[in-house]
């Protein structure tokens, strides 16, 4: 963001002129703005964020930005590194077991300490407004309080935990009351239990708790390490539950990657809508996974980001843009406006965010219970994920709804993709004699046919 600001201002003077990437990724982002208006956000990080002391105040500059655009913010820190630190100086040792610290007596105190110090921390650098900088009137208000119900974690396989504990409940009205009024949520990893003992949680288990008593659009971890790789060491973008579960099957993660995932699965099965994984160290990281349509995280969704759905009259100008190019090479027949308004019912767009990136559309011959497949195409930006294939098999499930048993379809550059669909070539007397009447001799396209099992 500090980059935009020390452009020169538009002008007429050919000494200042240039690209204005300021406004065109103003304008990108303008979607996102008033999707993310009104939204609950749970934002977690861990101690680490603390210590990289130029990242950790670009990182709450970022936080403020969201909440001055109208997001509704749960911020939940981790304390580690802080409270080692703590237990060092004050010579305890340091126990786990199974990848949870065994919290005594003494260690608890130096958690409180160590919590403690943190929070104050962060509630100050919310605080600043100085000018010329980008915390100047923002005028947050912070507030943490007892919105955590605690119980131990008690004895798991011969082991006796302590005071470490799990989350048994969040005060949701409470936490509504103060989102609606305006301010900012701090949740620390304490929680009190009924009977006024204080437990040592994982602030992963807090966040996870937060945003699905509050049923939040979204859950944003902040990850000291970068995010899951394909086969392909590609970061993994986007995963459906099954995906998630199916990697942490494979039991290939490294520790803190599987942990993670875990817990964003954990979300997104208990009522959270999109749970992001985000590589903290990266600068504006927050900024970019929210308000680009790509992001630069990992994202597990419940619901489908990508919706494949029928298109309608609104749908006609992105059609028009996408198909264009198909269309000036050859690819694609020509369709004019008119044409595709009054065909639009046989078409289904593949939407992501607001941007169509993907179309087919099915126009069934009854009688024959056959149907053309037809259009085809998915943008450019977007052909490296299955998505094209995906188009066909919910066009194959369509056809199958309204009883048809084959597929057709009439290609001049795809016939090997076609092919490895499942098509099979067939000839023009093969299709529908409606159709036959309709064949461009000139175009010369070939005839594949896929029967529907």
């Amino acid at each position: 963001m500090g980059t935009f600001a020390t452009e020169p201002p538009f002008t007429s003077d050919p000494r200042f002129v240039k690209t204005p990437t300021f406004v065109e990724a103003f304008r990108q982002a303008a979607p996102y703005i008033n999707a993310h208006r009104g939204k609950t956000f749970v934002v977690a990080f861990g101690g680490e964020a603390l210590l990289d002391d130029g990242q950790f105040a670009t990182l709450l500059n970022d936080i403020a930005l969201l909440h001055s655009l109208g997001a509704r913010l749960v911020l939940v820190y981790g304390a580690r590194p802080q409270v080692e630190a703590r237990l060092r100086e004050a010579g305890r040792k340091m126990s786990y077991a199974s990848g949870l610290r065994i919290t005594d007596e003494a260690a608890l105190e130096c958690v409180k300490q160590a919590v403690g110090q943190v929070r104050i921390g962060i509630e100050s650098r919310l605080s600043m407004g100085l000018p010329n900088s980008p915390m100047h009137g923002a005028h947050l208000r912070v507030i943490s309080g007892n919105f955590v119900t605690a119980r131990p974690v008690g004895v798991r396989d011969g082991v006796d935990y302590l005071f470490t504990g799990e989350v048994r409940s969040v005060d949701r009205r409470a936490l509504e009351a103060v989102l609606g009024a305006g301010a900012l949520v701090l949740l620390s990893p304490l929680g009190s239990s009924p009977t006024g003992e204080t437990f040592n949680l994982l602030a992963e288990e807090v966040a996870v708790a937060a945003a699905s008593a509050l049923g939040a659009e979204k859950l944003l971890l902040l990850t000291e390490e970068p995010g899951p790789l394909d086969h392909q060491d590609k970061l993994i973008r986007q995963m459906s539950p099954s995906d998630a579960e199916q990697l942490l099957g494979e039991q290939t993660l490294p520790q803190a990657q599987s942990r993670h995932l875990k817990y964003a699965l954990r979300a997104v099965r208990g009522g959270v809508r999109r749970a992001h994984l985000l590589h903290r160290p990266v600068q504006g990281g927050l900024i970019q996974e929210l308000f680009t349509r790509d992001g630069i995280g990992t994202l597990v969704s419940a619901d489908v980001y990508e919706g494949l759905r029928p298109a309608t009259i609104e749908d006609v100008g992105g059609l028009l843009a996408l198909l264009g190019p198909l269309e000036a090479d050859g690819t694609l027949v020509r369709r004019s406006r008119e044409l595709l308004e009054m065909e639009i019912d046989r078409f289904f767009v593949l939407e992501r965010d607001g941007a169509i990136i993907g179309c087919a559309a099915l126009y069934p011959f009854a009688q024959e219970r056959v149907g053309e497949l037809a259009c085809v195409a998915v943008h450019p930006d977007y052909r490296s994920g299955g998505r094209a294939a995906g188009l066909l098999r919910f066009i194959e499930r369509q056809a199958r709804r309204q009883g048809l048993q084959r597929l057709f379809v009439l290609t001049t550059r795809s016939a090997h993709w076609f092919r490895e669909q499942g098509f099979l070539p067939a000839a023009i007397e093969d299709l529908p004699v409606a159709r036959q009447a309709l064949y461009n001799l000139q175009r010369r396209s070939k005839v594949f046919i896929k029967p529907l099992d």
